[in-house]
């Protein structure tokens, strides 16, 4: 017996079962917590019930409309410690999470309430949510709708002629959006170049009265382009200000909302499940093609999904040469000797220096020192404003890489050392030269060990944050960093990273309990761009591996 289980063990066996189950266990790790993510997060989008119910609180009767947000249990002591009295014999009992809503009328949009106080829940069917552009979601009963300040509409007949009303707003905030954010960001894009052209023509001593009459007309043309454009902001603006709702809320106050605050509308106690589905689909939509509001915590992430996916790209350009030259010289060119050791060393070290430290590095050497010389060298026009001496998209992009270039470097070198040398020494009895022989022969081959290394760089920068926040992303990003002004790519721009979105979201948010699910839904978010960047890479890398087999061979 004894034997037998010598035998075993000395078969590995038992570390072939020891590494399976570790692997299974990692596995089913990382599948719950992507579970418990997209639960907590994707659930946030669907219209949930609304409820009426009736509290008995501080000896009198209260009434509360809101949705169930979070529940949990508690002790009935804890209660009784905090001073609600409860008379029953339960030892535990669930506490509510309500969503009130109406912040700008409560001055709050969550409160806890106890089940056993709870004298009665109704679910009406004529609760109105609407979502606003500011102070988050309104619950109450809709009382009429007015047109120009008219009562067009009273009790049940408001809800069907607040549609068209709303679906009129809706064309026009999406005129205004198109004209504030294209059209006159264009113009006043163009009118800076303008300045700066002028000021550079100052600096030069080029700034003749032909060049001035030029400018001037250029300037005057864009001005009365800007004033066009402004004239028809003032007539929407009055236009979208035209139509507003009156609604009572839960403590029987009646409030006025304009219409033009309203970001959508719905009767979620009333919707079967396909309208629900639809609201859900259209939620998610929201969710991944808008721009935030309400400080984060409403509203999409589509400027944070751009900024990573943009900044990830940029920083894979200037990794992938930077690391595949070092690991070429490395490995092809440069003798053994101390040197060559201490570059190793050096190079296995930079590997696990904190990122926070690449944070500090690019801040001081590419935003003070490079930045701050290339405006003296390029846009001397535009100072003392900085053009690249302030952290901005190329600076993020250059200390990621920085940051993910030993990764590149450490996997380029393993590909290239199990490429055989019979493929070198064949290539140079046919007469190649070495760098023939290493451009189209070696590189090639190694070009799947190379996507392997921007594979994990790939993973490494779009979830790091610390040294991002040094240098260049921002809560908030008024344009883009790609856009349809020349040069179109701008490198110094700020711009919004998923990562930091989750940091700002869920620790610096005024509203903790509004945002923790937007929290979860990032978090996903970001994985699912990380798969799906890193998926592209394998798909690439496996494309090449499979091209270039038979030469191995």
């Amino acid at each position: 017996m004894m034997n037998d289980i010598k035998d075993w063990y000395r078969s590995g066996l038992p570390f072939v079962w020891l590494n399976a189950a570790a692997v299974s266990a990692s596995i089913i790790m990382v599948l719950g917590l992507l579970i418990l993510i997209a639960v907590r997060g994707l659930s946030h989008f669907w219209p949930h019930t609304v409820y009426e119910m009736t509290y008995h609180w501080g000896g009198q009767d209260e009434v509360i409309i809101g949705e169930i947000h979070d529940q949990e249990l508690v002790t009935v002591q804890q209660l009784r410690d905090a001073g609600i009295q409860l008379d029953t014999e339960d030892e535990i009992v669930t506490r509510y999470l309500i969503k009130m809503g109406n912040r700008d009328v409560y001055g709050v949009d969550f409160r806890n309430v106890v089940k056993p106080l709870i004298m009665a829940r109704e679910v009406p069917g004529d609760i109105v949510v609407l979502e606003r552009h500011e102070y988050g979601n309104f619950y109450g009963f809709l009382k009429n709708v007015k047109q120009s300040g008219q009562v067009i509409a009273s009790g049940e007949a408001s809800w069907e002629a607040l549609q068209p009303l709303l679906e009129r707003v809706y064309r026009l905030y999406d005129e205004i959006k198109e004209i504030e954010k294209s059209e006159i960001g264009s113009v006043n894009y163009r009118i800076e170049r303008l300045r700066l052209k002028e000021r550079g023509l100052e600096l030069d001593g080029k700034k003749t009265p032909e060049a001035v009459v030029e400018l001037d007309a250029a300037r005057a043309a864009l001005q009365g382009e800007y004033r066009v454009l402004e004239q028809r902001l003032v007539e929407l603006y009055t236009e979208i200000k035209r139509d507003s709702l009156t609604a009572e809320v839960q403590n029987g106050q009646v409030v006025e909302i304009p219409l033009d605050k309203i970001v959508k509308a719905y009767r979620p106690n009333t919707m079967g499940l396909f309208a629900k589905i639809g609201f859900y689909i259209g939620k998610l939509w929201e969710f991944v093609s808008d721009e935030p509001r309400e400080a984060n915590t409403e509203g999409g992430i589509f400027p944070a999904i751009y900024g990573t996916v943009i900044m990830v790209l940029v920083m894979s350009v200037m990794v992938t040469p930077l690391g595949i030259i070092a690991a070429v010289y490395l490995r092809e060119y440069a003798k053994e000797g101390p040197l060559v050791r201490m570059i190793h060393i050096a190079v296995n070290n930079l590997a696990g220096v904190p990122s926070i430290v690449y944070g500090v590095f690019g801040l001081g050497f590419f935003v003070y020192f490079l930045g701050g010389n290339l405006d003296q060298l390029f846009y001397p026009e535009a100072l003392p404003s900085p053009t690249f001496g302030t952290p901005g998209l190329m600076w993020a992009s250059l200390t990621l890489a920085l940051l993910t270039l030993p990764v590149v470097i450490v996997s380029t070198e393993e590909g290239l050392a199990r490429i055989p040398s019979s493929i070198r020494e064949g290539s140079l009895a046919l007469g190649a030269t070495k760098a023939e022989t290493l451009w189209r022969t070696i590189l090639p081959m190694a070009s799947p060990a190379m996507m392997t290394g921007l594979i994990l760089a790939v993973a490494r920068a779009a979830g790091e944050v610390a040294p991002l926040m040094l240098v260049g992303v921002v809560k908030l990003a008024p344009s883009l960093p790609l856009d349809g002004n020349f040069p179109f790519l701008h490198l110094d721009r700020k711009f919004m990273h998923l990562g930091f979105h989750i940091y700002d979201v869920g620790f610096q948010s005024p509203n903790v309990e509004a945002a923790r699910p937007l929290v979860y839904a990032t978090a996903l978010l970001l994985v699912l761009v990380i798969i799906l960047l890193n998926i592209t890479s394998i798909t690439i890398r496996n494309h090449l591996r499979e091209k270039y087999r038979a030469l191995e061979q």
